[in-house]
């Protein structure tokens, strides 16, 4: 009689297989800390069910610090510290460079939600534990690009980005130190348009046509350079204009972003069927163009008006719909490839994608509702509904052996 071994029981020593496994698993959890945190502090406020302490540095602050140089940066250095030693012909890294890296990452966002639950000490040690993770990821990454052989574009407009965001990060520690309130507002403004959009955009611009031409007949990839150094440029024309509060000329840069964001998507978007996994991609992607209209009126109608529509429904568009659906769509794609599983989209991934949606659509609207901090509340909720079950499949796969017995 055959028997089939015993399936391996999940194990946290597989985290330290690849980086992707550990990070992603760091990101994961990552992701559901700081919105329990953010939804709780929310509801408190809203509706008194409970007592939160105000935190110092204020809490909307300090949520936008989270989300960008912890939560999203968990997963984006494990992205990189897995993609570029192939994209530029060079060895993997080996455990023990990257675990400190992620150590840095989780260790640094505990120590900062127990700051922001009343553990003083904490928002200091975690935004020097975060320091020194991004110090790891970076020292890891830097070398690479002077080890290759030839020149890798894209990895050296990845770095730029991770150079902008340490930037951003030794910011918001000077405004910790001296309390200037500038400098917290340059952190998250270098955050969004230095750091995690040119990054985000470098990665699609690589991997969205590769994609693509592996799966739809006929597909030709198109990316040419100019279209990244352009939105380079363009979003730095941004970010100086925001820094300098010259929000009724935003548009000068937001009109010409719009128009690139039309053209890449015009351009990417396979023209013959393609598998759910491809177009979560580009459902993504069509995130960007809405982003840069909603800026662009905003900045329009704060130059006829001297009011400031919108409020936040511009940023949360590019947060919550392009970056939460690309992250859905890209660390399901890799957790399904390296597990050595097909290439698919699972019921769970399906459903984080689509309620990802649904929670853009609610807190974009609710900027424009009376009770925003209600609506603010409910689309924080939905977004640990969307989260929560997905966290938990892949959570375990990182966990577990390969599907296929390969190594990683």
């Amino acid at each position: 009689m055959n028997t089939r071994p015993p399936a391996p029981h999940p194990s946290p020593r597989l985290l330290g297989a690849a980086p992707h496994r550990l990070m992603f698993f760091i990101g994961a959890g990552n992701l559901l800390l700081a919105m329990l945190w953010w939804t709780a502090w929310l509801a408190a406020g809203r509706w008194q069910l409970w007592t939160m302490p105000q935190p110092a540095p204020y809490a909307g602050w300090l949520h936008a610090f989270v989300m960008q140089y912890q939560m999203l940066p968990s997963f984006i250095f494990g992205f990189l510290l897995t993609v570029f030693p192939r994209w530029m012909g060079l060895p993997e890294l080996e455990r023990w460079r990257y675990v400190p890296v992620g150590l840095g990452l989780f260790g640094g966002q505990l120590a900062t939600l127990l700051g922001a639950l009343g553990w003083q000490a904490g928002i200091i040690v975690g935004a020097l534990l975060t320091l020194g993770g991004w110090l790891g990821g970076i020292g890891q990454l830097l070398p690479m690009l002077w080890r290759e052989r030839g020149t890798t574009w894209h990895a050296r407009s990845c770095m730029a980005a991770l150079l902008f965001g340490l930037g951003g990060l030794l910011l918001w520690f000077a405004f910790l130190i001296g309390e200037n309130p500038l400098y917290a507002f340059a952190s998250i403004k270098i955050g969004t348009f230095g750091f995690l959009l040119p990054l985000y955009l470098t990665v699609a611009h690589r991997m969205f046509p590769f994609f693509a031409g592996n799966v739809v007949a006929g597909y030709k990839p198109w990316r040419p350079l100019w279209v990244l150094a352009a939105f380079w440029v363009l979003l730095l024309v941004h970010l100086v204009l925001e820094l300098f509060h010259a929000y009724a000329w935003l548009w000068l840069a937001d009109v010409p972003l719009l128009g690139l964001a039309l053209l890449m998507n015009w351009k990417f978007w396979p023209r013959g069927r393609m598998p759910g996994l491809l177009a979560v991609l580009f459902i993504g992607l069509s995130w960007l163009p809405l982003t840069f209209a909603l800026y662009a009126g905003q900045s329009v109608a704060y130059a006829l008006t001297g009011i400031y529509f919108l409020g936040r429904a511009p940023a949360h568009a590019l947060y919550i719909g392009f970056f939460g659906s690309v992250l859905v769509a890209m660390v399901t794609r890799v957790t399904q490839g390296h597990s050595g599983q097909m290439l698919y989209m699972p019921k769970v991934a399906w459903w984080a994608f689509v309620m990802v949606q649904v929670v853009a659509v609610m807190r974009i609207v609710g900027e424009l509702m009376p009770d925003t901090g209600a609506w603010m509340a409910y689309a924080a909720f939905g977004w640990l509904l969307a989260f929560t079950p997905w966290v938990l499949r892949i959570g375990r796969i990182y966990l577990s052996p390969r599907s296929d017995g390969k190594p990683g």
